[in-house]
């Protein structure tokens, strides 16, 4: 099972984003070109709510004409502050959400031990602007850089918009790479560390309303 394991910082201050678009260096990483989208994230449980007493995420992502289903797993020991480090499967889905008629994937099956057979319904959706720049070094590419401007979504409704910046390494040999870059991203003024993950954050604009 793959480990997702990124550094995670929040926006307070809106000119952090400017000063992002400016850098062409982190650190000792040269930063890519700019590459912007939009993206739908819609989150997934049962009825009774499995997937979150099982402390995992259910998402469906759409961007284009491509819907990926991920599953993200409880933190794994050591995470905190900015480091993020959970376990995640991915694989194809399609706009309904009913896993059985996706493809087959290891994400499906996990869902389907996860949810016990029982259906799944909408809990609320993230919309998402997002723009991407490779981070690479002298050895190659170690992962992506995306500044995410995100609105929360709950029956139709705004409940709430908020930034994230996230530097997401490619592969577990990059993790040695990550305490300096997420150091570097630190020392940006207007950029926090965020604990807490996009669904979390979600979850605290639609009890706070």
């Amino acid at each position: 099972m793959a480990i997702e394991v990124e550094a995670r910082f929040g926006v307070v201050d809106p000119e952090a984003l400017d000063r992002l678009s400016a850098m062409t260096r982190l650190g000792q990483a040269d930063l890519g070109p700019a590459n912007a989208f939009d993206e739908t994230d819609t989150y997934l449980d049962t009825v009774d709510g499995a997937l979150s007493a099982a402390r995992w995420a259910c998402r469906l992502r759409h961007r284009g004409d491509r819907v990926t289903v991920s599953l993200k797993g409880p933190a794994e020991a050591g995470t905190g502050g900015w480091l993020h480090r959970r376990p995640e499967v991915e694989g194809p889905g399609t706009d309904e959400p009913r896993p059985e008629r996706w493809p087959a994937s290891d994400a499906r099956d996990l869902l389907d031990r996860l949810r016990g057979g029982r259906p799944l319904e909408e809990r609320l959706t993230l919309r998402q602007h997002r723009i991407e720049r490779a981070v690479t070094l002298n050895v190659g590419p170690v992962g992506v850089l995306s500044v995410d401007d995100v609105t929360v979504v709950r029956h139709g409704l705004d409940v709430g918009r908020f930034g994230i910046v996230e530097l997401e390494l490619s592969d577990d040999a990059a993790a040695a790479v990550l305490a300096p870059l997420g150091e570097a991203l630190e020392a940006v003024d207007g950029l926090v560390p965020e604990p807490r993950s996009k669904l979390e954050r979600a979850h605290e604009l639609i009890g706070s309303r």
